[in-house]
């Protein structure tokens, strides 16, 4: 199999496995709905908690999968993954009470850990001076993944609320098959290791942050307390949008596709012309800001075009984590590199383990019958809140660069 080839495979799985997410995103409510037989804001703390277990899962196993791969090499734990998720999504489809979809969710959390496996194949077969342009195409994978999955989901959603399991299932038995046929070895037996707990520990990268500077931690934090304003999206927006707007499963699909769509279109052109005029530090407090009138934007919205408009507005606050990220990345040496970005990525989990009960608990607090106050954009608010929190932490490690 040549590079390119096995490359493109690469970004099949993680294409494919970025739609199967994206398919079911719009139906979950309406499966939780049926099954617990619970109101849309009882649905969503239900999803909170599905969605912490399965961060955890992801946050624990990911370290563990890349070892394995270590040992076993890359072709037999790409393939379990792949195939364990297929017959996941074919547990879920047939679900026929929540302790069935609990599993389902805790089993996907484990399964979609093989991204670390996904990006260790792609270092095998890519030079070193090449690796940046192959892993942004794995970041252009997740984007089109989540842009095409929810509107294919909400359309299929139409059909019936399992239909679009049974559409990731199957996109997934045949990305195994296809894999079990042509996939070949990166990782010759040479180059193996034996598996280590010590390094399979998911804490073990934040170890990386002993040493470094304040400006460094002030930027970690802030990109921490960024990620976790971010969650809100894929945590609670299908919920909202269904407890706030009365949006069908079709609405809430094609709405989480132009989210998608306009974050991609931002961040691959908005970016390139903005930057160079406002710069990094500026970009950072628009972006902040941005999803701050977004919020405020769903919560006044009384006609579709309102939140499409909060939408479109939402995408400028793409400009966040790039800059952040770029400017951390300068206050560190080459060598450190790998390892900043190790732990930055296990801080981002734990913000998804965080991030979903919190604005689960959000929505039903100040949504249905029972509400404090009816105000369904109270976890989108919450999100703007703490994105200022990021705003003053990242601020503070500036004035740390300056000093």
């Amino acid at each position: 199999m040549t590079h390119k080839a096995s490359l493109g495979f690469v970004f099949g799985i993680v294409l494919i496995d970025m739609l199967g997410f994206g398919i079911v995103i719009p139906v979950f409510p309406n499966l939780i709905m049926t099954l617990a037989r619970v109101p849309i804001t009882v649905a969503a703390e239900y999803a909170g908690w599905l969605g912490a277990g399965y961060a955890v899962m992801q946050f624990v196993f990911a370290p563990v999968i890349g070892n394995l791969s270590d040992r076993y090499g890359r072709r037999p734990v790409l393939l379990a993954a792949v195939l364990a998720l297929g017959l996941d999504y074919l547990l879920q489809a047939f679900a026929p009470a929540m302790s069935w979809l609990i599993a389902g969710r805790i089993i996907a959390g484990i399964t979609g850990a093989s991204f670390s496996a996904a990006y260790a194949y792609i270092a095998d077969v890519t030079p070193p001076e090449k690796r940046a342009a192959s892993f942004g195409l794995m970041g252009m994978a997740f984007g089109i993944g989540f842009v095409a999955g929810p509107a294919l989901g909400g359309l299929l959603g139409t059909l019936g609320p399992r239909v679009p399991f049974f559409a990731a299932a199957g996109l997934s038995l045949a990305n195994f098959a296809f894999g079990f046929l042509t996939l070949r070895e990166s990782l010759d037996a040479e180059h193996r290791r034996p598996f280590d707990w010590r390094r399979a520990n998911a804490f073990a990268s934040l170890q990386a942050l002993k040493g470094q500077s304040a400006q460094v931690l002030w930027f970690v934090a802030a990109l921490g307390a960024w990620q976790l304003a971010n969650v809100v999206y894929p945590a609670i927006w299908t919920y909202f949008a269904i407890a706030a707007y009365g949006f069908s499963t079709k609405a809430v699909g094609i709405a989480l596709a132009v989210v998608g769509l306009s974050a991609a279109l931002f961040q691959g052109f908005g970016m390139r012309f903005l930057l160079p005029l406002l710069g990094e530090r500026r970009a950072v407090v628009m972006g902040v800001v941005a999803l701050a009138i977004s919020a405020v934007g769903y919560a006044i919205a009384v006609q579709t075009w309102q939140v499409y408009l909060a939408i479109a507005i939402g995408a400028f606050q793409g400009s966040v984590q790039p800059s952040i990220s770029a400017m951390n990345s300068r206050a560190v040496d080459a060598r450190s590199q790998g390892e900043l970005q190790g732990a930055v990525q296990s801080i981002g989990s734990i913000a998804q383990i965080i991030g979903p009960p919190l604005y689960a608990q959000s929505l039903a607090r100040f949504s249905g019958p029972g509400a404090l106050i009816d105000l369904p954009a109270m976890p989108l608010l919450v999100a703007a809140a703490i994105g200022f929190v990021a705003l003053a932490l990242f601020l503070k490690g500036c004035a740390t660069r300056a000093a």
